[in-house]
């Protein structure tokens, strides 16, 4: 039985392989490669992609047996005539969608150049398609050591990997209900399971932030989304979220497993939550991404450790073309510059007159990719502040911590613009001087 079970599923991968193969990784640009290395003692997660014929066309969710996320956001300002900004669509979906045959709901309707825009990011999934999750479970806990009478830590795994393991659902739309006031249509998600697309609020906003729900499909299925409105000026946060604001352990992929499916509840930094919270206040509540090279199945354990200990602000992920969990790995090891300086070309799109914080750490690739941006925008980023990290394994920390690394990553850029730290309360201490010396120079105007 295990035997044709087995030619079965291999008939089924090469199906997907045939059909499928070459879209899914033009619809997820930036997923790493998973190397043999890792194949080698990390599980398959063959039934990810199912099989999808060229000739399907786009249609409706089902709610009885499907699940969409829709991510948190932030809305921007539609550009003024001759305000030229970069292109903001999601480059693992065709080119950007505007809002089409959006129903009002109020009596008001705002389009003009200056009414509000959002990127709508929506994941979507076959409910509980998942198979093999004991097996996956059982290759962690052998991998990690752990006790495999523990129960509890048993039902942690299999809950977090769900995500992984369930089928995701392309060629498909979902109707959303914004701030109770017009209903919209996500989609079609893309080959790997995502849509991502550009709408325009055809209503005035009731507050400062609004609500988004999928008709008909309640939590927890439908994951709703919170769209945090952002003026054009003031100040904004980039942050980085593992080993940044998170305990991860990125250079070590035990660690990364550990901190992800292990523990009951993922750690913050010490001092970290503490430190946005001064920066939350100091600079007057600004509008915060949180930028991580983590794939989008995570997202529902990521909001959640934002929730419990950060702003609310636009958890930016990972796209994943990947079928065995060392994709997982490489995400947060491999190519993560290349990732990161896209979405921060993106939120400059947004944001082009935003007074910009950066806030990373040492273990990967921060120092160059925010060192990129404040080259590229001149004058955008008012700070930049790394972590320097210690004490994980796997790290090289005489390389990543150099001085001569971090003066290479910052070449050309003046000193007093960035700081490497240990303790948050440096960082605080840098924001509170950057206020005052901003609040000098716009007196002096």
């Amino acid at each position: 039985m295990d035997f044709l079970r087995e030619v079965v599923d291999q008939g089924r991968r090469a199906a997907v392989d045939a059909l499928s193969g070459g879209r899914i990784e033009k619809d997820s640009p930036f997923s790493p490669e998973v190397p043999d290395d890792l194949r080698g003692w990390l599980p398959d997660l063959f039934d990810r992609f199912p099989i999808v014929f060229p000739w399907e066309r786009p249609k409706p969710i089902d709610p009885a047996v499907h699940n969409v996320w829709i991510l948190d956001n932030t809305a921007f300002k539609v550009p003024q005539l001759g305000d030229i900004r970069h292109e903001l669509a999601d480059p693992n979906v065709a080119q950007p969608q505007r809002t089409t045959n959006p129903q009002q709901r109020s009596d008001v309707a705002d389009t003009d150049a200056g009414a509000w825009e959002v990127e709508f990011v929506a994941c979507y999934f076959i409910k509980n398609s998942g198979r093999g999750v004991a097996g996956v479970t059982a290759a962690l806990i052998k991998q990690l050591q752990l006790d495999e009478d523990d129960v509890a830590t048993k039902k942690r795994i299999a809950s977090r990997l769900e995500p992984f393991l369930d089928t995701v659902l392309p060629r498909h739309t979902v109707r959303i209900s914004i701030d109770n006031q017009e209903e919209q249509t996500l989609g079609p998600s893309s080959y790997s399971g995502i849509s991502s697309a550009l709408h325009q609020l055809h209503f005035k906003p009731s507050s400062a932030q609004v609500t988004s729900n999928t008709l008909n499909l309640p939590p927890p299925f439908g994951l709703p989304s919170r769209t945090v409105l952002g003026e054009e000026q003031g100040w904004a946060v980039i942050s980085d979220i593992d080993d940044t604001i998170k305990i991860t352990q990125t250079p070590s992929p035990i660690g990364i497993l550990q901190n992800t499916f292990t523990v009951e509840t993922p750690a913050p930094v010490a001092g970290m939550p503490e430190l946005y919270a001064h920066i939350r206040q100091d600079l007057d509540n600004p509008t915060f991404f949180y930028l991580s090279a983590s794939p989008y199945s995570l997202y529902p354990f990521l909001r959640q450790f934002r929730d419990a200990h950060y702003p609310l602000g636009t958890l930016i992920l990972r796209d994943a073309s990947w079928q065995n969990l060392g994709g997982l790995i490489m995400s947060l090891q491999q190519n993560t510059k290349e990732y990161k300086d896209d979405r921060i070309a993106k939120i400059h799109g947004w944001f082009p007159q935003r007074d910009i914080v950066c806030i990373g750490d040492s273990t990967q690739s921060d120092p160059e990719a925010y060192g990129e941006a404040a080259r590229r925008y001149p004058g955008w980023i008012k700070a930049i502040f790394i972590r320097k990290v210690t004490g994980i394994a796997g790290m090289d920390e005489e390389k990543k911590n150099a001085s001569e690394r971090f003066e290479s990553a910052f070449t050309n850029l003046d000193k007093t613009l960035w700081h490497v730290f240990v303790e948050p309360s440096e960082v605080a201490e840098k924001i509170d001087k950057l206020v005052r010396t901003k609040g000098i120079r716009e007196s002096g105007d």
